[in-house]
């Protein structure tokens, strides 16, 4: 009974919010309280001069629902993205607490603020200020998200600061890396399947279109990406997560990759 009871709650909170598990970015929306979920996510970017081969990120993390409107996410990453051999790399820590919700049937809209830091072992490379294994640095933001029925619509703004021991030389010409930057997203989400919610079993087929963009400060350098992706949830509680990230348009931003690929899976596991 206990065990029903449970699949029930992590039902209402699939059916209500599944739209807006956005793949690439975060919703105002949290973990389901009293939960801890993990996920392991894969990164596989061309080699740059050799796009035949490729390299490769993974990323263990744990997420923990604190309280409806506080959660929390740690992870670690291993790859060879900068190295010739496969490494761990660097570990992350996320909190996210929402400042507003306004519920009513079949649509709320939420507010949400964030910060995060992570530390990197990697060599100081790329114009692009990323604290996901790439860089050492701090992050915080605040993420708007408005559920119409089947469509969510969120976006985000951020602002970035790394923190690197060549920083205390950013005037010297010989390091002209940017170490600050805003971020900024737009994304959409769509549940496709099931037409119906019937039961808690159902599998759920959602669509994702986002837009990622990034301005750095000193020197001026920019890209704006666009991502889809699908989604697939089992059981109410596995997620599935296929998604393509290309580039849109820069000006000249030296990158590692213009174009990602990514597989993830998540496990929630209530109470």
């Amino acid at each position: 009974m206990k065990q029903i009871f449970l699949a029930a709650i992590l039902f209402i909170s699939t059916m209500t919010r599944s739209q807006e598990l956005y793949v690439f970015s975060d919703p105002a929306s949290n973990v389901p309280a009293k939960s801890i979920t993990a996920k392991l996510s894969s990164y596989f970017l061309p080699k740059p001069n050799d796009a035949n081969k490729f390299m490769h990120r993974y990323v263990p993390e744990v997420m923990f629902g604190l309280s409806k409107n506080f959660m929390l996410r740690a992870n670690l990453s291993f790859s060879n993205m900068h190295t010739d051999r496969f490494i761990w790399e660097s570990v992350y820590l996320y909190g996210k607490y929402r400042i507003f919700t306004r519920d009513e049937l079949h649509r709320h809209f939420r507010m949400a603020a964030f910060a995060d830091v992570s530390y990197s072992r990697n060599p100081f490379h790329y114009d692009e200020v990323s604290l996901m294994g790439d860089k050492s640095g701090v992050q915080a933001g605040i993420i708007a998200t408005q559920l119409w029925n089947k469509l969510a619509i969120s976006g985000t703004i951020s602002h970035t600061q790394v923190l690197h021991k060549s920083r205390k030389y950013a005037n010297n010409q010989v390091y002209s890396f940017p170490y600050q930057a805003f971020n900024y997203s737009l994304s959409a989400g769509y549940l496709i399947l099931p037409v119906e919610y019937k039961d808690y079993r159902q599998t759920n087929l959602n669509f994702y279109l986002e837009f990622l963009a990034q301005q750095t400060l000193d020197p001026n350098k920019y890209y704006i990406d666009m991502a889809p992706a699908v989604q697939f949830i089992f059981n109410s509680n596995t997620k599935v997560n296929i998604g393509y990230r290309f580039q849109l348009g820069s000006n000249e931003m030296w990158r590692m990759s213009t174009d990602t690929w990514h597989v993830g899976v998540e496990r929630t596991f209530l109470n």
